[in-house]
């Protein structure tokens, strides 16, 4: 415990102070050790052992603040004693309740796929989801270590810190094979394209957007851009004969685990291996898109993870699970087990925002093991279907637009990391197309100088 709490502390003021003095900070209940540091942040009975991971544990809505900010556990107040200054606010265990997602651990329900729903979450409900609290109380902190005479570096200028543009590859095309051609005769929708593409070059394809997406990332010419692309296993029939015709649900089920990891590729082919070289042409690193029922059965993850390997001939490091279907801890210890030492899963689907309370980069917390791990959890801010969706944000363009705007305006405020998700697949759509090319115009203005944007 007492590592998660140095962690946690260290996190909020971006410094590590167990390496300079040791008296300096604790976390504690007991008025006995006040004297003995010069500040205390105020132990709540949240870690306790007869409420922790019990609902008891959960705040109780509405929230009050501390200096603005919404405070899940303690007071807003500061008592001070000598030379001591004791926080009640207990920044400490809000900060683990966020950084851990730990209301997903007493909390079961969950939606048709398996995923915890943003509007069953507390920063939802509290109506701060759109808001980096966590980033907010180290802001806070470091104020009221200045403001008492503790030496701490300045504050970052505004900007981001680095920005990852991340695709997930479900498919590669649409028409490039028997079944698609024929359903588009059937459908008597884009047969011109579907024949070109079948007969011809996958760049014809409405779903081959790749060249524009990668256009769109390099275009962001700075050294804090990272281009990833996150590719689902490969479709592997039983029967490749039966891929040519129409068949039962039940039969899919029965050959792959579930419909729902339906690629429509094979590594060994020419495209999937164009592909590779388009990545490698436009430096864009490749990271496993664990399937689907991986989600449901993180076993699977270290296999897939070896598949891609030799299909791409690179380490693969870095992960994010298809339909964000991620389920803590079993599947975060697999990626571990597997050799993964970074997730990009942690957003919500139905509602884009700070999942994990921060807009920085965060070690993965075992809340059941009070544990560190190794793993790197990274802040997924924007997915694009989780915009337009219908059943999700179901915003019109522009209101997308303004809302990605607000979430990379707090993470700049904060220098931050900014991850956005856009497939090849929505990119075939204006809507998604415009948009995403708003918000890298956005981004180089961003870049560019923070006068451009508002820091309010």
């Amino acid at each position: 415990m007492n590592e998660i709490v140095q962690y946690i502390f260290n996190f909020l003021t971006d410094f590590h102070f167990s390496e300079r003095n040791g008296n300096l900070f604790a976390y504690t209940s007991n008025h006995n050790d006040f004297g003995k540091y010069k500040i205390i942040i105020k132990k709540s009975d949240f870690f306790d052992n007869n409420i922790f991971l019990t609902q008891k544990s959960l705040p109780a809505l509405p929230l009050t603040t501390w200096e603005g900010v919404p405070l899940l556990f303690g007071e807003p107040t500061v008592d001070r004693q000598g030379d001591t200054m004791a926080l009640n606010a207990d920044i400490i265990a809000s900060s683990f309740f966020l950084l851990t997602r730990y209301e997903e651990l007493i909390n079961a329900s969950r939606d048709e796929h398996g995923r915890f729903a943003a509007q069953n979450s507390l920063p939802f409900r509290a109506g701060f989801l759109h808001r980096p609290v966590v980033d907010e109380y180290g802001r806070a902190l470091r104020n009221l270590l200045r403001n008492n005479g503790i030496k701490m570096p300045a504050e970052k200028p505004f900007g981001i810190e680095k920005i990852y543009l991340t695709h997930d590859v479900d498919c590669l095309a649409h028409y490039r094979n028997f079944r698609s051609l024929a359903g588009a005769i059937l459908r008597r929708r884009n047969i011109k394209m579907a024949f070109e593409t079948f007969f011809g070059k996958i760049e014809n394809d409405e779903w081959y957007t790749f060249p524009f997406l990668f256009e769109k990332d390099s275009s962001l010419n700075f050294d804090n851009i990272e281009k990833t692309v996150f590719i689902l296993k490969e479709y592997a029939p039983k029967n490749p004969l039966k891929t040519t015709f129409r068949r039962k649900r039940e039969e899919y089920f029965a050959e792959t685990g579930t419909d729902k990891d339906k690629s429509n590729f094979q590594f060994r082919t020419n495209d999937f291996q164009k592909f590779i070289a388009l990545c490698q042409i436009n430096d864009v690193k490749t990271g496993l898109h664990a399937s689907y029922a991986a989600g449901e059965n993180p076993a699977l993850i270290a296999a897939e993870k070896l598949a891609l390997e030799r299909a791409t001939g690179h380490a693969i490091t870095c992960n994010r699970n298809h339909y964000l279907r991620s389920k803590e801890p079993r599947d975060f210890r697999k990626l571990i087990e597997a050799g993964i030492s970074q997730d990009f899963t942690m957003t919500y689907a139905q509602c884009a925002g700070f999942r994990l309370g921060t807009a920085h980069n965060v070690r993965w917390i075992d809340a059941e093991n009070l544990e560190v791990t190794p793993l790197t959890l990274h802040p997924l801010a924007v997915m694009d279907n989780s915009l337009s969706a219908e059943k999700y944000m179901n915003l019109s363009e522009n209101d997308a637009f303004n809302y990605a705007k607000q979430l990379i305006d707090a993470t700049a405020k904060f220098n931050g990391e900014l991850s956005l998700l856009w497939h090849n697949t929505s990119v075939s759509e204006n809507y998604h197309r415009n948009l995403y090319s708003k918000i890298i115009s956005y981004l180089k203005k961003l870049s560019i100088g923070s006068s451009q944007v508002s820091e309010d």
